[in-house]
């Protein structure tokens, strides 16, 4: 959802070297993970079809202030994993980048911004079933808490960064990039409550693909007992 639309040469280039580097770190790392810890079957099919459909949803962008659209990071991190999140939010960037939609050279930035996203999302999904939520106002809130979190730390690369060529100060390009975070933590909700529409329908039909089948075992072996 949150993503830096801006062109090439529109950061400086030590914000471009920070946020590539920052970027890389956080991919190498991942791998490193994934290559040691390994990953199961039915994620790397969640992974393929989470990508594609992120990556198709990516593309329909409204061109309200600088472009908004939704993305579907939040679904990705909860199905997939914050690990398989991490590296298809950089295969959706990339293709992304390669039809226009976003600089080349912010790779490494929205990388991390979409990243981000879907690591809060899992992390904080997991965190509220363990507190005994419902699926659906689980994956709801999670999502919407990831995809804010990602619209902040696209706000905050931006201010950080600054922007080159821009007339205005640090200040008012502060105010302004806060009312283009504001908007996309509206669409942060709306994206939310689609997420747990969906996580909510996967947790009926095959709860094993959300990490929910011992769950409703447990669920149904104490129905069962009463």
């Amino acid at each position: 959802m949150a993503h830096i639309h801006l062109g090439e040469g529109s950061f400086p280039l030590w914000a471009l070297v920070l946020w590539t580097a920052l970027g890389a770190a956080l991919v190498g790392a991942v791998v490193y993970r994934v290559r040691k810890g390994g990953i199961k079957t039915h994620q790397i099919a969640l992974a393929g079809i989470g990508a594609a459909a992120s990556f198709a949803i990516f593309q329909l962008n409204i061109p309200v202030w600088g472009g908004i659209h939704m993305n579907l990071t939040g679904l990705v991190g909860i199905l997939a994993g914050p690990l398989l999140g991490v590296l298809i939010a950089l295969v959706v960037n990339i293709f992304s980048a390669a039809l226009g939609h976003g600089a080349v050279g912010l790779l490494g930035a929205n990388t991390l911004v979409n990243a981000s996203e879907a690591i809060v999302a899992y992390y904080a999904f997991r965190t509220l079933l363990r507190m005994d939520w419902d699926v659906f106002p689980a994956s709801a809130s999670a999502a919407t808490l990831g995809l804010s979190a990602g619209a902040v730390l696209m706000g905050a690369i931006i201010v950080i960064s600054g922007v080159n060529g821009s007339a205005l100060p640090r200040g008012d390009l502060t105010i302004a990039v806060a009312g283009l975070v504001g908007l996309n933590l509206g669409v942060a909700v709306i994206e939310g409550l689609l997420t747990g529409f969906v996580v909510q329908f996967l947790a009926s039909v095959r709860p094993d693909l959300v990490g929910l089948a011992d769950r409703t075992a447990s669920e149904e072996s104490a129905g069962v007992t009463a």
